[in-house]
């Protein structure tokens, strides 16, 4: 067997009574009090995420906006100087290979945070990309570690740990060689969980002093460590993808509802025209929100059945804490989309009632 992967917080996260688990070949930590009040904490005042798992990807030279801009379905020429895009890369047939950010330092230089499970493949499928553009790939993966603090109270926490006017980084920007307490970073205001909040790049030897010192400033702002439960019930309550459940090989971004984020108008780039057929074409089947009408929590999987049939699959499910409902995310045909359709889904074996209803099931709060 494989050992698994740690971060340089592994010792951190024992030492605040983490319960860890295995995602995607690392230990991590699926949470420290409990989910629920993670959860609560990230909602209502902060939560620190250990995401040092998370690929990055360099690219440098010459050609880097040009290999950039065919590897992703969004428009990297929208992009000023130390901006950050969110983004899919896609197979030719349409499939997602994963979903990224990509921030832009300049044309020259660009750096790319990929999904953990998805490192090796996705820098794989860079490399297969990029034919003839002059530029240099690095896969900088092993030698970053990363943490985010996201909630309302997350620039007043890290505000107190670095000269840098965190208020001049706008959502979606980040600024290169910000010192928190004493350590060189990278910091972004952007996150995964519907709140305001930073995602912070630095060395794995400064990682642990940076991780013990915000939860020490943070504990009178009520921040807490929150783990990977609580990042899953957040990400899916503002109902943000997540790949293997939202996102695959097999489901492309139009099916996913994430056709904001594919720029079919753009000159090329992978997947475009696989792409462009299904839109004109029309979708076959898309990603709605329902509502448990019946008592029952739906989970990842299970069937969705309406007139006798099967028409789908739940993609996420849980008892939504802040919403308090039971309520979920699911590949449906498209039949089946429209706002208040009855469905049912499969939970051990019974036929629950449900409706399909808006995925908006709760408001992001972003710091614009």
């Amino acid at each position: 067997m494989k050992e698994l992967k740690k971060t340089s917080l592994f010792e951190a996260h024992k030492r605040y009574g983490a319960k860890m688990i295995d995602f995607s070949g690392w230990v991590l930590p699926l949470q420290y009090e409990g989910i629920t009040a993670e959860h609560e904490a990230v909602r209502n005042f902060a939560g620190l995420f250990d995401v040092s798992h998370m690929g990055e990807v360099e690219v440098k030279g010459n050609e880097a906006f040009d290999f950039v801009q065919n590897l992703i379905t969004n428009d990297a020429s929208i992009l000023e100087d130390h901006q950050v895009i969110y983004t899919l890369m896609c197979y030719p047939y349409g499939g997602v290979v994963d979903d990224l950010l990509v921030y832009k330092f300049t044309n020259k230089h660009f750096y790319l945070v990929i999904n953990a499970s998805n490192v090796e493949k996705d820098f794989n499928w860079m490399k297969q990309n990029l034919g003839n553009y002059d530029v240099e790939l690095t896969n900088i993966s092993d030698n970053v570690s990363e943490m985010a603090i996201q909630g309302p109270n997350a620039e007043k926490i890290l505000q107190k740990l670095t000269d840098t006017d965190l208020s001049t980084i706008k959502f979606f920007y980040c600024k290169k060689d910000v010192k928190v307490a004493g350590a060189n970073c990278l910091i972004s205001r952007t996150g995964y969980t519907g709140e305001d909040g930073f995602e912070i790049y630095l060395s794995h030897e400064d990682a642990e002093t940076v991780w013990d010192k915000l939860l020490k400033v943070g504990k009178e702002f009520g921040l807490k460590p929150a783990g990977l439960g609580a990042r899953d019930t957040l990400r899916f309550e503002a109902t943000l993808p997540l790949y293997g459940n939202e996102l695959s090989e097999n489901i492309t971004p139009l099916e996913a509802g994430l056709g904001f984020f594919v720029k079919l108008d753009k000159q090329n780039f992978i997947g475009k025209e696989a792409l462009l057929k299904q839109k004109e074409e029309g979708l076959k089947r898309k990603i709605v929100g329902f509502e448990m009408i019946d008592r029952g929590i739906p989970r990842h999987g299970y069937d969705v059945i309406a007139d006798g049939r099967n028409i789908g699959f739940v993609t996420t499910g849980y008892s939504a804490i802040t919403v308090k409902k039971n309520i979920g995310l699911a590949m449906v045909d498209i039949e089946y989309a429209k706002l208040g359709t009855p469905i049912e889904i499969k939970v051990r074996k019974k036929n629950l009632k449900a409706k399909v209803i808006s995925k908006k099931f709760y408001t992001k709060n972003y710091k614009k």
